[in-house]
């Protein structure tokens, strides 16, 4: 590796949330046996997507034979009540990719009206931002994440298998103006693939309040090969930018995995996620749910808890609540990647990273 010098809106019939009775008194936020709560929710709605990524789909999606179809509207609702009712505060949408569900602003319009969720935030792969973004903004979503893995056309379209960077971009210049809480640009590091792209980077940043964030490229059960090739250990670039002048920021109290630099110069910040970095688990603040309605207590866990069974109905709501405190227990200190371990996941469109 080596790094180069330094419209309208739509109207929305919701699903109303189920009338549980004493949902939110006197339940108390999940925790698991090592002291870290929970209040961030990562939901898969979809396990289909539409890009061919050389690190996740390099052959595209395939359905695997018997996979359950994804949960339905009324599922979901029932679902995000659940996890309201035990501390969930925040809810990020993935994939696959979710604009693929045809129905995605209703979801996103149905969450923001449960009681307790204050942030609804999706993870998309951007090809359907231009033309969708401005219903995704009015049904309520609050926080956006694009996956932009090269600045230079040639190489995002190696990348990604689709030629569709300047239409990308300009749907994220669009969604700038759009009032987002948020607006973060998510790109993997791939050696001799886009790791000598932070001059690029750096222009793009100058002038735009966006954060970029580069996502050490994690094993998955099917990429083994691939990973030991293209795999850049992330804190090489936190040095490479600690050099450019990059200054690491003081860490939020509710913040994700990113560690977050920012430099006078620039109007935008740089975050890096290394999965593979000492104590990168110990401040782990989120679950998972499959779009089947598997529990995943880790990304790169070896157990999925179906919750699926018990969001046929509201009166399951006592029972789902106990079953989600109960898997808590469970719960491992940190992932096995350093000993290879990938668990169940085995590519990230199978739970959306």
């Amino acid at each position: 590796m080596v790094w180069s010098d330094p419209g309208h809106p739509v109207r929305l019939e919701t699903v109303a949330p189920p009338d549980w009775k004493g949902a939110n008194d006197n339940m108390r936020v999940l925790a698991d046996r090592f002291g870290r709560t929970f209040p961030y929710l990562r939901l898969s709605v979809i396990e289909a997507c539409n890009f061919h990524c050389s690190y996740c789909l390099p052959n595209g999606y395939q359905a695997a034979p018997g996979r359950p179809k994804a949960l339905e509207m009324d599922e979901i609702t029932r679902l995000l009540c659940a996890f309201a009712a035990v501390g969930m505060r925040k809810l990020r949408l993935t994939g696959g990719e979710p604009s693929l569900r045809k129905d995605l602003s209703q979801i996103i319009a149905t969450a923001g009206a449960i009681p307790g969720i204050e942030k609804i935030g999706m993870t998309t792969n951007g090809i359907l931002l231009r033309r969708r973004v401005d219903d995704w903004r009015a049904a309520g979503l609050t926080h956006l994440n694009i996956s932009v893995d090269a600045l230079e056309r040639e190489r995002f379209a190696e990348i990604t298998g689709h030629d569709r960077l300047d239409d990308l971009l300009e749907g994220i210049e669009h969604a700038l103006g759009l009032g987002f809480q948020s607006v973060k640009i998510n790109a993997v590091l791939l050696r001799g693939c886009n790791d000598d792209q932070m001059p690029r980077w750096f222009d793009y940043l100058r002038r735009r309040r966006v954060s970029v964030r580069f996502i050490e490229l994690m094993r998955t059960g099917d990429n083994r090969a691939y990973f030991e090739r293209y795999h850049v250990r992330a804190d090489s670039l936190e040095q490479y930018l600690e050099l450019a002048g990059w200054r690491l920021l003081p860490r939020a109290h509710d913040a994700g995995p990113a560690r977050e630099y920012a430099h006078a110069d620039y109007a935008g910040r740089i975050g890096v996620i290394a999965p593979y970095s000492k104590g990168f688990c110990t401040d782990c603040n989120r679950l998972r749910v499959t779009a089947g309605g598997d529990l995943r207590l880790c990304l790169f866990g070896n157990i999925g808890i179906p919750l699926r069974p018990l969001l046929q109905s509201d009166d399951d709501q006592a029972a789902l609540v106990a079953r989600l405190y109960g898997q808590l227990g469970i719960k491992q200190a940190g992932h096995g990647l350093h000993e290879g371990q990938t668990g169940l996941t085995s590519n990230l469109a199978t739970i959306g990273g």
